[in-house]
């Protein structure tokens, strides 16, 4: 093994699983042609040099060391025992790799992958054949190499993933501004402050370290100056050439995630072997899904890359295109651990069997037949909104919506009469309004809800658009106050079924605090309902669904975890009569997914991070609105200590975003590194 990998790794440890010997590397080098090292670690059959095995590659930036090594851990053994070399790569500048990281899904980091991909093929220990896989960032850039055709690539499974950039992340959809972008900003402050491991790097790690955080860029900044589809977002949008994928693909997402819906628009328009799974989790892999059911996703990829990477002939290219979950009635609560409902399958996308259910809009809710119209007006309080949940859910209680009541009596509001029958919507529901507004800038909020005999309200869809963006993200255009105009609003996919004696809801607002940045003066939307009309998918019942069946999850060996104290989560939503004001507040005490304070007993490593948010926002007055993000990260061994320590805030006038962050980092309690950011930004429409 020293010959194999040119003594380049460190330690490696062996151990047995299922019966299968495997060794695990813990940490050795992957060498770029420009000198720089990748850090890698990697799960391999004994006895893989004598005779090789085809390689899966996961390449992100959240560090193999101390970062994923829980989620990592029993998903590359297992693959390991199933036959492959399963590696995790730290990209450039993140966990021991050399170099900085810059910003999201440049081409740089498309390089360093096709020469990753290209020195695993090489191996001797490697059949030459290389699967990529991947959730969230590591979806997004399997996909993203795959479109540079790597000759070793042999196939893709892309989980919680995006086709575009832009419009289907968490930076901005449809043209709106998310108030995620500056968490996830804030929160890569802290991760890429970290340190690299003075156990794997050496004596140089704290100089490393300080010329990290001395490049370390101000996230969210980056993202904010390009508020419209810009060549830096069609850069890594598959969307923008399909045909340059040309490997199959296995996708897969969640509805209580953000990124459902680019599930169907892969399906849709790629055209080589493709997969498509779709359940009722959050932000997680589907062997881990919650809300339930959990599937067995390691079943389902041990499949998938036995048939493209061993060429073995094992029925998985028959499942229908895709499988998707067909989610009933749950009260809307916030979290549920299983999500009562259904498997269905569709052999081909669009599906032939689903037909569009017209309900029209008029003054006294949803018909089936048009009605005389009428002019309605719309103009929500700033904080409508507070039952939104989280654009991107993680499992964690409390992050989905909750009942819609309070933000409907905020709303306008279109009920449908009772369902005589049980009705199942599958697919996309779109929004065809004749709208005219009072200001030149204005958002337009639409939800679809079930609403239950006892009045309660659960958001099955949603979207928001920038109404300045309804022909294009690119080149938007200031509406002419007064003027009507027709908007096609495409809601977010679902699978849902409304039973007997429920309503079907379109509630519409101009505001949906705290998911979204306002517009800088508030506006009144008049809606003419004539003409307007809402579209449902109606997928008929299809006794093939009953052959819908996955195994239940599995895991290979886990990292040996030891939980100092539980998570603690605090979600609390709070109006000031006094002041017209309202507090929205989530705190995440010993870590930002519920995992709590812990050990990675193996490297003796503790980990304990804690953020807070707090949005306020005037009733009346959208300039009023401030977010302040507060974070700290531990990271500890008995003799080392590091501490980063972060503060972003950010508020608005009319012409200008303005974001302040301060960054401090400590080792053993003495401040090594401090940072300051400042930027003002102009606002765009």
């Amino acid at each position: 093994m020293t010959k194999l990998f040119l003594g380049l790794f460190l330690v490696f440890a062996t151990h047995f699983l299922n019966a299968n010997q495997i060794q695990t590397i813990e940490h050795f080098w992957i060498p770029l042609s420009d000198g720089t090292r990748l850090a890698a670690r990697m799960w391999i059959p004994e006895g893989a040099n004598e005779e090789p095995v085809p390689a899966i590659l996961e390449y992100i930036p959240y560090g193999k060391r101390n970062g994923t090594r829980g989620r990592d851990e029993p998903i590359h053994s297992w693959f390991a025992t199933q036959g492959y070399a399963a590696l995790r790569v730290d990209m450039r500048g993140s966990g021991e790799s050399d170099g900085f990281l810059e910003d999201e899904y440049l081409k740089l980091e498309q390089d360093d992958a096709l020469e990753v991909i290209a020195w695993i093929a090489k191996q001797s220990w490697c059949t030459g054949s290389v699967g990529m896989m991947g959730k969230s960032w590591g979806a997004f850039n399997a996909l993203q190499v795959a479109a540079r055709r790597p000759p070793a690539l042999k196939a893709v499974i892309s989980v919680c993933t995006t086709d575009d950039r832009y419009n289907d992340d968490l930076h901005y959809v449809g043209g709106c501004l998310l108030n995620d972008n500056l968490w996830w900003g804030t929160f890569m402050l802290a991760y890429q402050a970290r340190p690299t491991d003075p156990e794997l790097v050496g004596e140089g790690w704290k100089q490393q370290w300080l010329d990290r955080m001395e490049q370390l860029p101000f996230w969210p900044a980056l993202w904010m100056k390009h508020q419209h589809r810009d060549a830096y977002w069609k850069h890594g949008s598959i969307c923008e050439d399909w045909s340059a994928i040309q490997c199959p693909v296995f996708v897969m997402g969640g509805y209580a995630d953000g990124y459902t819906n680019s599930v169907t628009r892969i399906l849709e328009n790629l055209k080589v072997p493709r997969l498509g799974i779709i359940g009722p989790w959050a932000h997680l892999y589907p062997h881990s899904g919650s809300p339930g059911p959990a599937i067995g996703f390691l079943q389902e990829a041990g499949r998938w890359w036995d048939h493209w990477l061993k060429n073995q002939d094992n029925g998985i290219m028959e499942e229908p295109l895709l499988r998707a979950y067909m989610e009933e009635w749950a009260a809307p609560t916030g979290w549920y651990d299983l999500s009562p409902g259904r498997w269905v399958g569709e052999t081909t996308w669009p599906s032939k069997q689903i037909k569009n259910k017209k309900l029209y809009f008029t003054e006294n809710g949803l018909t089936t037949d048009s009605a005389a119209d009428a002019a309605l007006t719309i103009c929500s309080p700033e904080w409508t909104g507070s039952a939104t949940g989280e654009w991107m859910t993680t499992g964690v209680p409390g992050e989905l919506p909750t009942d819609q009541q309070i933000d409907d009596q905020l709303s306008l509001t279109f009920d449908s009469a009772p369902c005589q029958e049980r009705m199942e919507i599958f697919g996309a529901p779109e929004l065809i309004l004749n709208i005219a507004s009072d200001k030149p800038l204005a958002h337009l909020c639409a939800r679809l809800c079930d609403i239950a005999p006892d009045g309660s309200s659960r958001r099955i869809s949603y979207q928001i658009l920038n109404l300045t963006h309804r022909e294009s993200h690119a080149d938007p255009q200031e509406l002419e106050p007064g003027k009507l105009y027709t908007i096609k609003l495409k809601m977010n996919m679902c699978g849902y079924a409304f039973d007997p004696g429920h309503r079907i809801r379109i509630a519409l607002s101009t505001t949906y605090w705290p998911l979204i940045w306002p517009t800088p003066r508030a506006a009144t939307l008049t809606l003419r309902t004539k003409e307007s009309v809402l579209n449902l998918p109606i997928r008929p019942y299809n006794e093939n669904d009953s052959k819908i069946r996955f195994e239940p999850p599995i895991y290979g060996s886990l990292a040996p975890i030891t939980q100092i104290s539980k998570g603690k989560v605090e979600r609390t939503f709070s109006i000031d009569p006094l002041t017209n004001s309202s507090t929205y507040i989530t705190n995440y005490e010993g870590g930002p997914f519920g995992e709590g304070i812990e050990r990675f007993d193996d490297i003796d490593m503790t980990i304990d991070h804690n953020l807070k948010r707090e949005l306020k926002i005037l009733k009346d007055d959208p300039l009023s609105a401030h977010y302040l993000l507060t974070q700290s990260y531990n990271l500890s061994r008995s003799d080392w200590h590091i501490k980063i320590d972060t503060t972003v805030e950010m508020s608005s006038d009319e012409t200008h975003f303005f974001l302040n962050g301060k960054l401090e980092a400590f080792e053993n309690g003495n401040k090594c590194a401090t940072k300051i950011f400042k930027e003002e930004i102009p606002r765009a429409p």
